[in-house]
Parts: structure tokens; sequence; C-alpha cells
């Protein structure tokens, strides 16, 4: 019977990358990632993954989405209170793959999210499957997330007086970089940050985002 338990809960070897972008409250550019305060002191936002390549095992996991919502009180990466998450995985996803994308964005399959959990500790105000349309334009001039009815976050690339034409504004190494280390972060501005959802509501336009890689593998 022992046996048959630990059989059932090995981790096998995973491999995700893909784009991960947010929406948030903060101002341009958001504080968080460079591990300061939030703006405002507390934060509210959407977070985006899109799998562009990966999979769990055997189990292939290319091409699927996950949203969350979340907030919190604080300095994320330090001390902070009153953090809650929503999640939303892919619909599209089979049963296998709704498994395993709990598994790794749940954290009890190792590496980054694992860590991540681990430090925010938000207390899950729901999860449910939803058609998740996420679309990041190749030379990253936009990014957009949206569930019908419940979340749209779409962005435009940061730019300025003094920023070339079709360049982009991007930071390495940064000291609070959401996806782990190691990731290309390039900033951008919200056009729409709405949500609606598991007791989470804002509606705003022009404050700051970023899409910032992301390259994981477990379970270490």
């Amino acid at each position: 019977m022992t046996g048959t338990t630990e059989a059932s809960t090995t981790i096998p070897r995973w491999h995700v990358a893909g784009d991960w972008f947010d929406t948030c409250k903060c101002n341009v550019p958001c504080p968080c990632s460079f591990a300061q305060p939030p703006t405002y002191g507390d934060c509210d936002g959407v977070l985006a993954w899109h799998i562009r390549e990966g999979g769990y095992g055997d189990v292939p996991l290319d091409g699927l989405n996950v949203l969350m919502l979340g907030s919190f009180v604080g300095n994320v990466w330090a001390e902070h209170s009153d953090a809650y998450g929503a999640v939303f995985i892919d619909e599209r996803a089979d049963d296998a793959q709704r498994a395993a994308l709990q598994m790794i964005f749940g954290g009890q399959a190792g590496s980054w999210p694992a860590e991540m959990v681990s430090m925010f500790g938000p207390e899950m105000r729901g999860m449910d499957f939803a058609p998740i349309e996420i679309k990041v334009d190749e030379d990253l001039a936009s990014w957009s997330a949206t569930i019908p009815g419940r979340v749209e976050a779409r962005a435009e690339a940061l730019t300025g007086p003094t920023t070339p034409d079709g360049a982009r504004v991007q930071t390495t190494n940064l000291p609070g970089c959401e996806t782990g280390p190691g990731q290309l972060a390039t900033w951008g501005r919200a056009t729409a940050d709405r949500a609606d959802a598991f007791g989470f509501q804002w509606s705003r336009e022009g404050q700051s985002s970023k899409h910032i890689t992301f390259d994981w593998a477990g379970p270490e």
C-alpha cells in the first residue's frame, strides 16, 4: 500500500518555457520587479503564462495557458500581508494536462513556482477551467490575455522620445524577477486592465505592465 502511494505521488521530469506578463496597479515601472514596495503600498493585477513548449513526463503542454489574479499589501519579496490569489487553467487541457498544470503552477512539482508560491503564500479564492486567450507579438510590440466577461489585460511596449523606432525597453538581472533568475523583461504600459472574478474587481488603464520570459524544469 505504501509503495502504491509513493508511486502515485512521484514527480516526473518536466520542463516548460514561454511567455509571462502582468498588468498591475503600480506606476511604470512596477517597483515589485526591483524588489521594492509597490507604488501605492498595495498591488493587484493579472498574471498570465503562455507555454510555448513543455511537457510533464510524457504529457505534452505546448500551447496551453494559465492565468492568475492576485493581490497583496507590502513588499512581495519581503514583509507582506493580505495575499490572495485565484487561478484559471486553460479549458482546452485534457485531464492529464490539467493535473500537470496544477502540479507545476501550484508549486508541488518543484523549481521556481515552488519558491514563488512559498514566498507569496496567498490564500486562494478559487480555481476554474476557462477559455484563456493569450496573444504575444513576436516583436513584443504588444501582449494580451482575455477570459470573456471576467478578465481583460492588454499592454503595448513602452516607448518614449529617446527610444529608437521598433526598439524595446528591456531589463536583465531584475532584483525581483517574477519568473526567476536569468530572464529578460520587456517593459510596457497597460491599455486595459480589468478583472471581475472570485472577489477581485478593478478596471483601469495606463499603469505598469511587463513581459518576461520563463524557463523552468523540475522536480528539483
